[in-house]
């Protein structure tokens, strides 16, 4: 991919409209029906973002019901629980993981041609990690959780990303929010993150959000994976006074890591903060941006994104 300073890249989901989640769950609606309006919102959410001018794009995951069930249901080896709750007053269904992981179809593939159809921009597919997808799920059937996280990455997801490649996926996304949630477990989150891009060939990022020690616990077994890009949340603890000084950007001061381990990859930098219904100024923006210049030098390796999906804001 040809590069220029400063792309700017979805990170992934945006919130569905109320007509497209009225149609979606009404039972009385036909699959058809159901099928153009996924289609309807994918368009939607693509031609958004080609308008307010975003280099790497998706749709949206306008036909995912949610990061974790979506991936899950489409998986051998697993049964659906009740349901948990994630944040606000969202839930999602917790399965169980009764029997060997299977992989049993690539439920990503139609989205990705389709978006592919419909947009000449960069296109980055955010897939959920197995890490994430382990750790979410209720393990009945493995000896070891170091076992079924590697099960998944090398069984599902591994040859899910082999597929899309395939049909012209030049950047995949892996989203791996329980990352940083048990510190002394990075080394099997990194292996299974090298497991499931193993002979794979593309550019990834890996997305983690929201660490309670601003990623210290990541490094250094985190520099071991095999990933172009560092895609993190920095603007969700971050100040709303301007200026580009450490006292000013306390929200980015986990950037010095990269500098610490003198690690040069790519970072997607979180400007906008997904918590808040308040929109950050161009001139904050901006700051954020300067100041992360001033750590990791070369402009080229900073990519801007928000935090994190836009699911929890209105459209």
């Amino acid at each position: 991919m040809k590069k220029k300073i400063l792309l700017t890249q979805d990170v992934g989901s945006i919130r569905k409209p109320f007509w497209a989640v009225k149609t979606l769950r009404d039972t009385k609606v036909n699959s058809e029906e159901k099928r153009r309006t996924r289609d309807d919102l994918s368009l939607l959410n693509i031609t958004k973002f080609e308008e307010v001018g975003l280099d790497i794009i998706y749709d949206g995951e306008a036909r995912r019901v949610e990061m974790y069930e979506y991936p899950i249901k489409h998986m051998g080896g697993f049964v659906f629980s009740g349901k948990i709750r994630s944040w606000d007053n969202k839930y999602y269904r917790k399965a169980r993981c009764v029997d060997k992981v299977s992989y049993k179809e690539n439920f990503h593939l139609d989205e990705f041609l389709f978006v592919k159809k419909h947009t000449s921009r960069e296109i980055k597919v955010p897939i959920t990690g197995p890490y994430t997808l382990a750790d979410w799920s209720y393990n009945q059937h493995y000896q070891s959780r170091e076992d079924f996280i590697m099960d998944i990455a090398k069984e599902i997801i591994r040859p899910l990303i082999k597929e899309l490649v395939k049909h012209g996926a030049k950047i995949i996304q892996i989203d791996e929010p329980a990352a940083t949630t048990h510190p002394k477990e990075i080394g099997i989150f990194t292996e299974a993150f090298n497991a499931s891009i193993s002979g794979v060939n593309c550019e990834t990022s890996v997305h983690i959000c929201y660490s309670g020690d601003n990623y210290r616990s990541l490094f250094p077994q985190v520099l071991d994976m095999k990933v172009n890009q560092f895609l993190l949340e920095y603007a969700n603890r971050d100040l709303w006074s301007k200026g580009v000084s450490k006292e000013a950007r306390p929200g980015y001061n986990a950037l010095e890591l990269f500098r610490e381990y003198s690690d040069t990859r790519e970072v997607g930098l979180g400007v906008v903060d997904v918590h808040r219904d308040d929109l950050e100024p161009p001139e904050l923006i901006r700051d954020r941006i300067l100041y992360a210049q001033k750590i990791l030098g070369e402009p080229g390796r900073i990519y801007v994104n928000p935090d994190c999906g836009l699911r929890t804001r209105s459209r």
